[in-house]
């Protein structure tokens, strides 16, 4: 096992119905992180969970919510997030707002901070960021919903940001299509946080799943 490489489970693929066992469950496995996809229904063509569902959670488990906000705007809701319990936040480069304020915003307040970026966005645009910020997320596949297939040309987005972080400690996270054959493709261009759905929920042996993820 791989214990540099970090899960996240994304709940987009949890049973919904059943959302508080399904994180009791996800606290007793070796996943690193609980991933959280907010979507507004406006910068990605989904809704999903507010800041009141995941204050609901929170006091289920003491793993990290590792929150993903699609939504545009942006900077007005960061601290309904905070406020229910969200240890990182990833924004978007694509979103209306001043990306850097709302940057700056969340490490005033001592929150890890992710950029995201689309997959036809390139990857030289988080240039800026790289002094401000913990996590840059690619995504591989168009953000909006779970189960897509992964895009292959985003392990050269990889690579690419891989070699444009350098030295710096910032980690790379990838999101989207994630399983055993482009978990391993993803990691050996750089990832090394894994964001997964449908291959951890797709039976009930969750912490079996992960370990499959993290033996590379």
């Amino acid at each position: 096992m791989n214990n540099s490489i970090k899960i996240a489970p994304s709940i987009l693929s949890a049973n919904f119905s059943l959302l508080g066992e399904e994180i009791s469950k996800l606290d007793k496995t070796d996943c690193d992180y609980i991933h959280i996809d907010v979507m507004d229904g406006h910068f990605v063509p989904n809704l999903t969970f507010g800041p009141t569902i995941i204050k609901s959670i929170r006091h289920l488990t003491k793993k990290p919510f590792d929150v993903h906000l699609m939504i545009n705007p942006v900077k007005k809701y960061l601290q309904d997030y905070i406020n229910a319990g969200a240890d990182i936040i990833t924004i978007h480069h694509e979103i209306d707002d001043n990306v850097i304020e709302c940057i700056k915003f969340l490490k005033e307040k001592k929150i890890k901070t992710g950029i995201s970026i689309k997959p036809k966005t390139s990857y030289k645009v988080l240039r800026k960021y790289l002094n401000h910020i913990d996590i840059v997320l690619v995504m591989t596949v168009e953000p909006g919903f779970g189960g897509q297939s992964f895009i292959n040309s985003q392990i050269q987005k990889i690579k690419n940001v891989k070699t444009l972080i350098g030295e710096k400690k910032i980690k790379i996270e990838v999101d989207g299509g994630i399983n055993e054959v482009t978990a391993k493709e993803s990691i050996y261009a750089g990832a090394e946080i894994l964001v997964a759905g449908s291959s951890i929920f797709i039976t009930d042996d969750y912490q079996n799943n992960i370990l499959k993820l993290k033996k590379y």
